[in-house]
Formats: structure tokens, C-alpha cells, sequence
């Protein structure tokens, strides 16, 4: 007697045959005619999503899937580029195709995950870090079963997210998914970073799921607790998140007392997490009237915070008036750090500010930032938050899924270094849609230069960034092309005149252009040692931060790409360790870059926003940075067996391939 088991086993064996039967027909066809045959993929995909142990099915099959072309040509053709909050609007679709190819997409990260497909241009980790960010955006999907809309919409297909997403969370520890989240968003807090919003909606979908008693979480998520509350009631007065209409008028019958009590828990909440609340902006509001002493209270502000706060009053209350309200809270967090950072005492600060205020952005710039952040507050009010954010955060700035390092980088540079002039460059790209720069006495208008490395206009940047980097993109790629037929790296020439006179004119890098092998290593590191390190150079701490080049590799050590970094200082962490501090512009500093050389972000002696390696594992990263020629350490005192230590971290990582010991390097040859 045959079961039902035997039967459901049968259909799925003529499914998964028939799959393989499809891909071997796409990888055999040419590659124009590969699109008419990817159809017969999709469908037959389809019933194998349907089936028993369908999810494993594909996931073993997910190198043979990519190879044979199933993705060439559309969005999930890059992983490295996907965004997590995407999925959950191609999970829940009525279109099968889109469902399906995202299923499949989603179990092939999995075995990259798992380490069961070695993928070129994704990692384990990043893979797992992905994963994990698609399991908290859909965490309702995960733990709840379709609703009527998703199975009206849906059907059959309302099946296949579910069982792909318990696939998923069987795969990175079912378990423990909601700790790990949990964990994962204290982890990029720790950064500080500007944008809030993906960080945002993972902690709503948690709050969610620990709200609905049809889930149950077992003994997961203890640790959510601080996270929601700087969310949805940091205050006892909105503990139980009654809404901010409830809440204001619960502020008008509140004595000294008790609203000094409220503005210390939004104030805790909020430097606890980088979080702001809606509340927190009511409150903030409502305090403009109260007196400043309790406004700082509210703001969390140090001495140095209160009196920059008291002699700039004015301009203070009318930032506050203008920048603050529920949709923009992030600003109340960008102004208490720009009041601590005591930068309004330099001179052009404030007269910026107030033409900051009353700047008219051009047509260009409204729809730039309507296209970014929609219009629910007016384009004005979005850029004065995103600049409040900036000049508080200047290491929260990041370059999003989009090649632009280089403009990020100089952003945070003059935010971190230069501020007035940040809020001029902001001032003419909002202004006049025009930045106007100088390279090596020539004028260069963004507006008559080709394009920048930005094909399309980035939409996932902070306010300043959406408006100013399409413009700083165009200018850096025009200096670049200036530099075409010189000899050598143009960034010896381009980066002091793009990010301004404290780069160093001094230049070495250890790359050969031509040919891409390492060239005068001895040379190089030993003039980084002179240069940075306070042991080599006198003890003399770095006093501008300085533009440096690092050659990016994944967890297992494979060489990624080229990219701009900035050295920030080198110092002893608390165990004694001299370590480099630095900004990435990558949205996640985080990073293992194999061989256990793992970029730490907190724990080392880290400011908020800021990376670390020690030294030595910098170094061997490290392929292009600037120096003052005049004021260079003792290149002697640098011993052999330190450079040793550098290089074998190179030879193992991005530099195999690249090292021919004819023209690397020679330990003991004596220094330039």
C-alpha cells in the first residue's frame, strides 16, 4: 500500500528531475538565448518550493543555479548590492517569478552561509550578516501564518516564503534568531551610524512579535527591552506608548520636577542607543519654554554642551523650532553632539547655521531629497536634520550600496575637521545645484564635467549626502581624468586637492599601476612606520586626519577591492596594543578581513564611529597613504622582524599573486 509520505516523496523526485533537466538546458544554451529558457527554471523551481524538503533541494543546487545564468541580467545578478528590507515586498508578491527567483536567491546566500558554495564577490559572512537582516525584516512573515489578503493575493505561493524563511532561521540557529538580531543591532549602534531607519524597523518588527500573543518567542529576546523603550517609551509618562497627542498633553500638567524627570530618561535613551524617540521631540519642544536648564537636561549636554548652549541660545532654540519634530527626531541627537563637540565656538559656525536656516533650495534639490525621503516634512527641514546629523556625527556618514567612498570620506573629513566649509558645500549644492573646486589652480564646475563613478543618483544616503555627493562624484572623477597619462597613482595628485591643504603631500604606495604587483614594500611601510607610528616618530600624535587607500578582503582573505579610508589617530587600546583608529565609509565597519585580521568597532578603545586593527594587521591592508615629507620619523628604528610580521599578512591575503620577490621588497636593504 503506498502512503501519502511515498507519494508527496515521488512528486517532489519528478519535480527536482525536471529542475535539473531545465538548468541543463540554460547552461547549454548560448547567451542569447538564455532568457527564453530561464521560464522553464522559474516554473520548475516553483514546484520544488512546493514540495517536501524543497528549500534543501535548491540550496544544494544553488552553485549550479547561478552558474548556469538564471540571474544574469537582473537586480539579484549583484548580492553583494540586495537590500535586506526589499525581500519583504518580493516575498508577499502576486507575481510567482518574483517569489521565486527571491526564494532562490535567499537559499543561495544560505549555502554561501553555510560555507557550501564558495561564492566570488560574497562571503560567508557578509552572507550570514544579509540573512540575518532578511529574517528581522520579516520577522511577522517568519512567526505568523499568511493572513487572507497574503493568501488571496498570494495562493500557493504565500507557502514558499514561509517555508523559506524557517528554512532560513533552521539554517543560521532557529532558535537563537531573535537574540542574534538583537545582538546584531547593538553591534551597529555601537557605530553610531546616521541613518537609523534599517536599525529602526528591525527593532519595530521585534516589538511587534513580542506584542502579538499568537507568537511565541520562547525564551528569546530578554534583551529587546532597552531597544523598544528608546522607541516607544523612554519616559515613564510614555511607558505604555500612548501616542504623542496623548503624551503632549500629558507634558502641560507636568511641575519642574516632572519634566526634569522626563528629559533625563529621554536623554539616557538616547545616548544609550543613538536612538531618538518621537516622544524625545514633543518633550524637546515643549521645553523651549521651560528654560534652558531643563532643555539641556533633555539634550543629555556636559558642562561644555551647556555652555556652548547658553552662549548660543538663540540660534539653539530657533534650530530646535525649525529642525525638531516626530518625523525628524535623529537631528535632537545631531544637535546634542554638535553643542558637546563645542564647534560653534569657531567663528564661521554660527553665521553658517543662521544662512543654513534660511536657505531656498533650488527645484533640483527639493525633488533630490522628495526622491529620498518622500514629503512628509518640507525638503528644507529633512537637510537641516541631515546637517544637525553630520556636524554631530561626523563618523556616522556612509556611502550606502553606491561607489562612492572617496565622496563620503571627504564629507566626514570636513565635517570631523573643517565644518564651515562642509556647510558651504552644502550651501551651494542646495542652493545653486553647482560645487565649484580647484584643481591645481584650474576651475572645475560639477555642472560642465562628465559623469562620476555613481551611474544613477544615490536615493539611500543621509540628507547632506543625497545632495552634495552627486556633485563631490562628478569632481573627483574630473580630477582623475586630469591625471590620465601620468605616471604613477593620480590619487598622489587628486586626494590633497579634493580634501583639502592637511593631506599630506607626501605619497607612497605599494602597488605597481601597470601591472598591479607589490613594488618597493620596505620603502613604504617603514615611511608609514616613521610617519605614524608614536614609537617611530617621536611620539608626535597625528593632528589631521589623513586620506589612506586599504585593499578590502573578505573572511576568507580574498582580495574585494580598493578603498578609501581615513586615518583618524594610532594609539594604545587598554591592553596595550598600538592600534589604528580609522573611519570607513562602509555602512558596517565591522568587518572580518580573513586570517583573524577583524576590524573591531567597540570594546578597543573606540569613539563612536570609529575602526581598529592593530597596527601591524593595518598595515598589511594598507596600500596608499599621505605623510608630511617635512616631519617624518626615524625610517631606521623600524626592525626587520616588524616588517616581517606585516608582510606575511600580506602574502597570505591580497598581496598572493601580486608578490615577486625581484621587485617587492628586501628587509634588510638599508632605508632611503
Amino acid at each position: 500500500m503506498t502512503t501519502s509520505d511515498d507519494t508527496h516523496s515521488d512528486a517532489s523526485g519528478v519535480a527536482v528531475a525536471r529542475l535539473d533537466d531545465a538548468l541543463a538546458v540554460l547552461a547549454d544554451s548560448l547567451e542569447f538565448a538564455k532568457p527564453a529558457r530561464v521560464q522553464r527554471v522559474l516554473d520548475a523551481a516553483r514546484r520544488v518550493l512546493l514540495s517536501k524538503d524543497g528549500c534543501s533541494a535548491i540550496e544544494a543546487r544553488a552553485e549550479a543555479i547561478e552558474e548556469a545564468g538564471l540571474f544574469a541580467g537582473s537586480d539579484w545578478d549583484s548580492p553583494q548590492s540586495l537590500v535586506p528590507s526589499l525581500t519583504q515586498h518580493s516575498l508577499t508578491s502576486a507575481d510567482a517569478n518574483v517569489v521565486v527567483i527571491e526564494a532562490i536567491s535567499e537559499l543561495r546566500l544560505l549555502a554561501v552561509a553555510r560555507g557550501r558554495y564558495r561564492h566570488p564577490v560574497v562571503s560567508a559572512e557578509q552572507a550570514h550578516h544579509y540573512l540575518a537582516q532578511v529574517l528581522a525584516t520579516n520577522l511577522t512573515l517568519l512567526f505568523t501564518p499568511p493572513g487572507e489578503a497574503q493568501r488571496v493575493g498570494q495562493g500557493r505561493l504565500a507557502g514558499i516564503a514561509q517555508s523559506v524563511l524557517e528554512h532560513l532561521a533552521d539554517g543560521i540557529g532557529f532558535e537563537h534568531i531573535v537574540d542574534y538580531l538583537i545582538d546584531e543591532i547593538w553591534r551597529i549602534l555601537q557605530q553610531r551610524p546616521i541613518q537609523t531607519g534599517p536599525v529602526r524597523q528591525m527593532i519595530t518588527q521585534i516589538a511587534i512579535c513580542q506584542a502579538n500573543p499568537a507568537i511565541d518567542l520562547g525564551s528569546s529576546g530578554q534583551g529587546a527591552d532597552r531597544l523598544i523603550s528608546s522607541l516607544f517609551g523612554p519616559t515613564q509618562a510614555s511607558r505604555e506608548d500612548p501616542g504623542v497627542d496623548i503624551y503632549r498633553e500629558r507634558l502641560q500638567h507636568m511641575d519642574t520636577g516632572a519634566l526634569q524627570m522626563e528629559a533625563g530618561g529621554c536623554a539616557r535613551a538616547m545616548h544609550d542607543t543613538g536612538l531618538v524617540s518621537a516622544y524625545h521631540a514633543v518633550l524637546i519642544r515643549h521645553l523651549l519654554t521651560q528654560g534652558d536648564h531643563l532643555l539641556a537636561e533633555a539634550l543629555g549636554l556636559s558642562s561644555t554642551g551647556r555652555d556652548c548652549l547658553l552662549c548660543y541660545r538663540d540660534l539653539v532654540h530657533v534650530l530646535v523650532e525649525k529642525a525638531i519634530s516626530p518625523h525628524t527626531t535623529q537631528a535632537i541627537y545631531g544637535l546634542a553632539l554638535m553643542l558637546e563637540r563645542g564647534i560653534l565656538y569657531q567663528q564661521p559656525l554660527a553665521p553658517a547655521l543662521w544662512r543654513q536656516l534660511n536657505l531656498h533650495l533650488c527645484p533640483q534639490a527639493r525633488q533630490r531629497l522628495a526622491a529620498s525621503f518622500g514629503e512628509a516634512v518640507a525638503p528644507e527641514v529633512r537637510l537641516l536634520e541631515g546637517v544637525l546629523c553630520i556636524l554631530g556625527q561626523p563618523l556616522g556618514v556612509g556611502q550606502g550600496n553606491n561607489p562612492t567612498c572617496q565622496s563620503a570620506r571627504a564629507l566626514s573629513m570636513w565635517a570631523y575637521n573643517d565644518p564651515d566649509y562642509l556647510l558651504q558645500m552644502v550651501a551651494w549644492a542646495a542652493r545653486d545645484d553647482e560645487i565649484i573646486m580647484h584643481f591645481e589652480g584650474q576651475t572645475i564646475s560639477s555642472r560642465q564635467v562628465g559623469e562620476g563613478l555613481a551611474a544613477t543618483a544615490p536615493l539611500d544616503l543621509d540628507a547632506v549626502s543625497a545632495l552634495v555627493v552627486p556633485h563631490l562624484d562628478r569632481i573627483y572623477a574630473e580630477m582623475g581624468r586630469q591625471c590620465s597619462g601620468r605616471e604613477g597613482d593620480p590619487h598622489r595628485w587628486v586626494n590633497p586637492e579634493f580634501h583639502g591643504w592637511w593631506s599630506g603631500r607626501g605619497f607612497r604606495i605599494n602597488v605597481d599601476v601597470a601591472s598591479g604587483q607589490i613594488v618597493d614594500l620596505g620603502d613604504f611601510l617603514r615611511h608609514f612606520y616613521a610617519s605614524y607610528h608614536p614609537f617611530h616618530n617621536g611620539n608626535q600624535p597625528l593632528i589631521h586626519p589623513q586620506p589612506a587607500g586599504i585593499a578590502v578582503t573578505d573572511s576568507s582573505a580574498r582580495f574585494v577591492g580598493w578603498h578609501a579610508i581615513t586615518i583618524l589617530r594610532v594609539a594604545l587600546d587598554p591592553q596595550q596594543v598600538m592600534r589604528v583608529f580609522f573611519y570607513n565609509p562602509n555602512n558596517d565597519s565591522g568587518q572580518d578581513w580573513g586570517n583573524e585580521v577583524v576590524v573591531s568597532t567597540a570594546g578597543n578603545g573606540e569613539r563612536y564611529g570609529e575602526s581598529s586593527l592593530p597596527f601591524e594587521q593595518f598595515a598589511s591592508r594598507l596600500y596608499i597613504f599621505h605623510y608630511d615629507p617635512l616631519e617624518h620619523g626615524e625610517l631606521a628604528s623600524v626592525s626587520a622582524e616588524e616588517l616581517e610580521q606585516v608582510a606575511e599578512h600580506m602574502k597570505s591575503s591580497w598581496a598572493e599573486g601580486r608578490w615577486s620577490e625581484s621587485t617587492a621588497w628586501n628587509l634588510l636593504a638599508e632605508p632611503d
